[in-house]
């Protein structure tokens, strides 16, 4: 599922996610709790505001930026 995200650009653009919009619901990202390496994407798992568990994928060489909605835990 694609979703809308705000990132934070520090040492490279999109270094993580900050903030995501899913299905019109704004979510602050809380922590990332991990992060890892595809060939064409990174991953990150994090704990948004709600308390729920969210991994989200960027595609690294996309233009625009792309990023989806890989899985979602409630906790």
């Amino acid at each position: 599922m694609r979703i809308r995200v705000e990132s934070y650009a520090g040492f490279k653009a999109d270094e993580r996610p900050v903030r995501f919009q899913l299905d019109g619901n704004p979510y602050a990202v809380e922590e990332v709790l991990d992060q890892w390496f595809g060939p064409d994407s990174t991953f990150f798992k994090v704990r948004a505001d709600d308390g729920n568990l969210y991994i989200l994928r960027h595609l690294t060489f996309s233009e625009p930026d792309e990023w989806s909605l890989e899985s979602f835990r409630m906790l």
